[in-house]
């Protein structure tokens, strides 16, 4: 196993590999994730569906209703327009009705806390997690399918189950480095690492990915 050095200087050559490739969505973060409802309604559109669907359909959205109120003065059928064609829209539009009606009925925010996150509808623990991390800093690991790929490419985490791979992660980094884990890997994973081919030519850590070892007869040279 590497060191706790080691592992976080490949998360720094990740970063550095793989921000000039995801200017679009750095974009996105800072314009359109600015609020935690609009976090919220934009990683729940995210499931499934690419990030280009996802960043047009998130900017109809919000420019037409981004409250509670609004969301629910829009109604189901107009939420499904604007959101399409994003994967499960209809069940997606569905779910913002349940959840403005929530936080409208109770007077409350997004709330923060994992278990009411869960609560809501459409809202797993990957997508609980991911916006804990980026509506309100707090330290989390959203497990998605390309934070689950890499971190068994790399050798940190075994399990079969992304929520063990939370737990195995957490246990290998430190609480600071939480938040920049699934935002990395998942640059990463879209760019570089994928699911199939994945550009290990291009790679400036394939000498530390198990992965690479075990597909690759000849290193490649840099």
């Amino acid at each position: 196993m590497s060191s706790l050095d080691e592992r976080l200087d490949i998360l720094r050559s990740i970063k550095k590999l793989t921000v000039p490739l995801n200017p679009p969505v750095l974009a996105f973060e800072k314009s359109i994730r600015s609020t935690p409802l609009r976090i919220l309604i934009s990683v729940l559109l995210s499931s499934r569906t690419k990030d280009g669907v996802t960043m047009v359909a998130s900017e109809r959205l919000f420019a037409a209703a981004d409250t509670p109120g609004k969301l629910l003065s829009l109604g189901e059928k107009k939420i499904s327009q604007l959101i399409y064609p994003v994967g499960f829209f209809r069940q997606k539009a569905k779910n913002i009705i349940t959840i403005s009606e929530i936080m409208q009925s109770s007077e409350k925010d997004v709330p923060s806390d994992l278990e009411q996150l869960t609560s809501l509808p459409g809202v797993g623990r990957k997508t609980a997690n991911l916006v804990r991390s980026l509506a309100f800093g707090i330290p989390s690991i959203s497990v998605d399918i390309h934070v689950f790929r890499i971190s068994k490419r790399l050798g940190w985490a075994a399990g079969d189950k992304p929520v063990i791979v939370e737990t195995e992660l957490m246990e290998l980094f430190p609480e600071e480095a939480w938040n920049s884990l699934n935002q990395t890997l998942v640059g990463f994973g879209q760019t570089i690492c994928k699911p199939v081919s994945p550009s290990c030519h291009l790679c400036s850590i394939n000498d530390k990915c198990n992965y690479f070892r075990e597909n690759n007869k000849d290193p490649v040279k840099k």
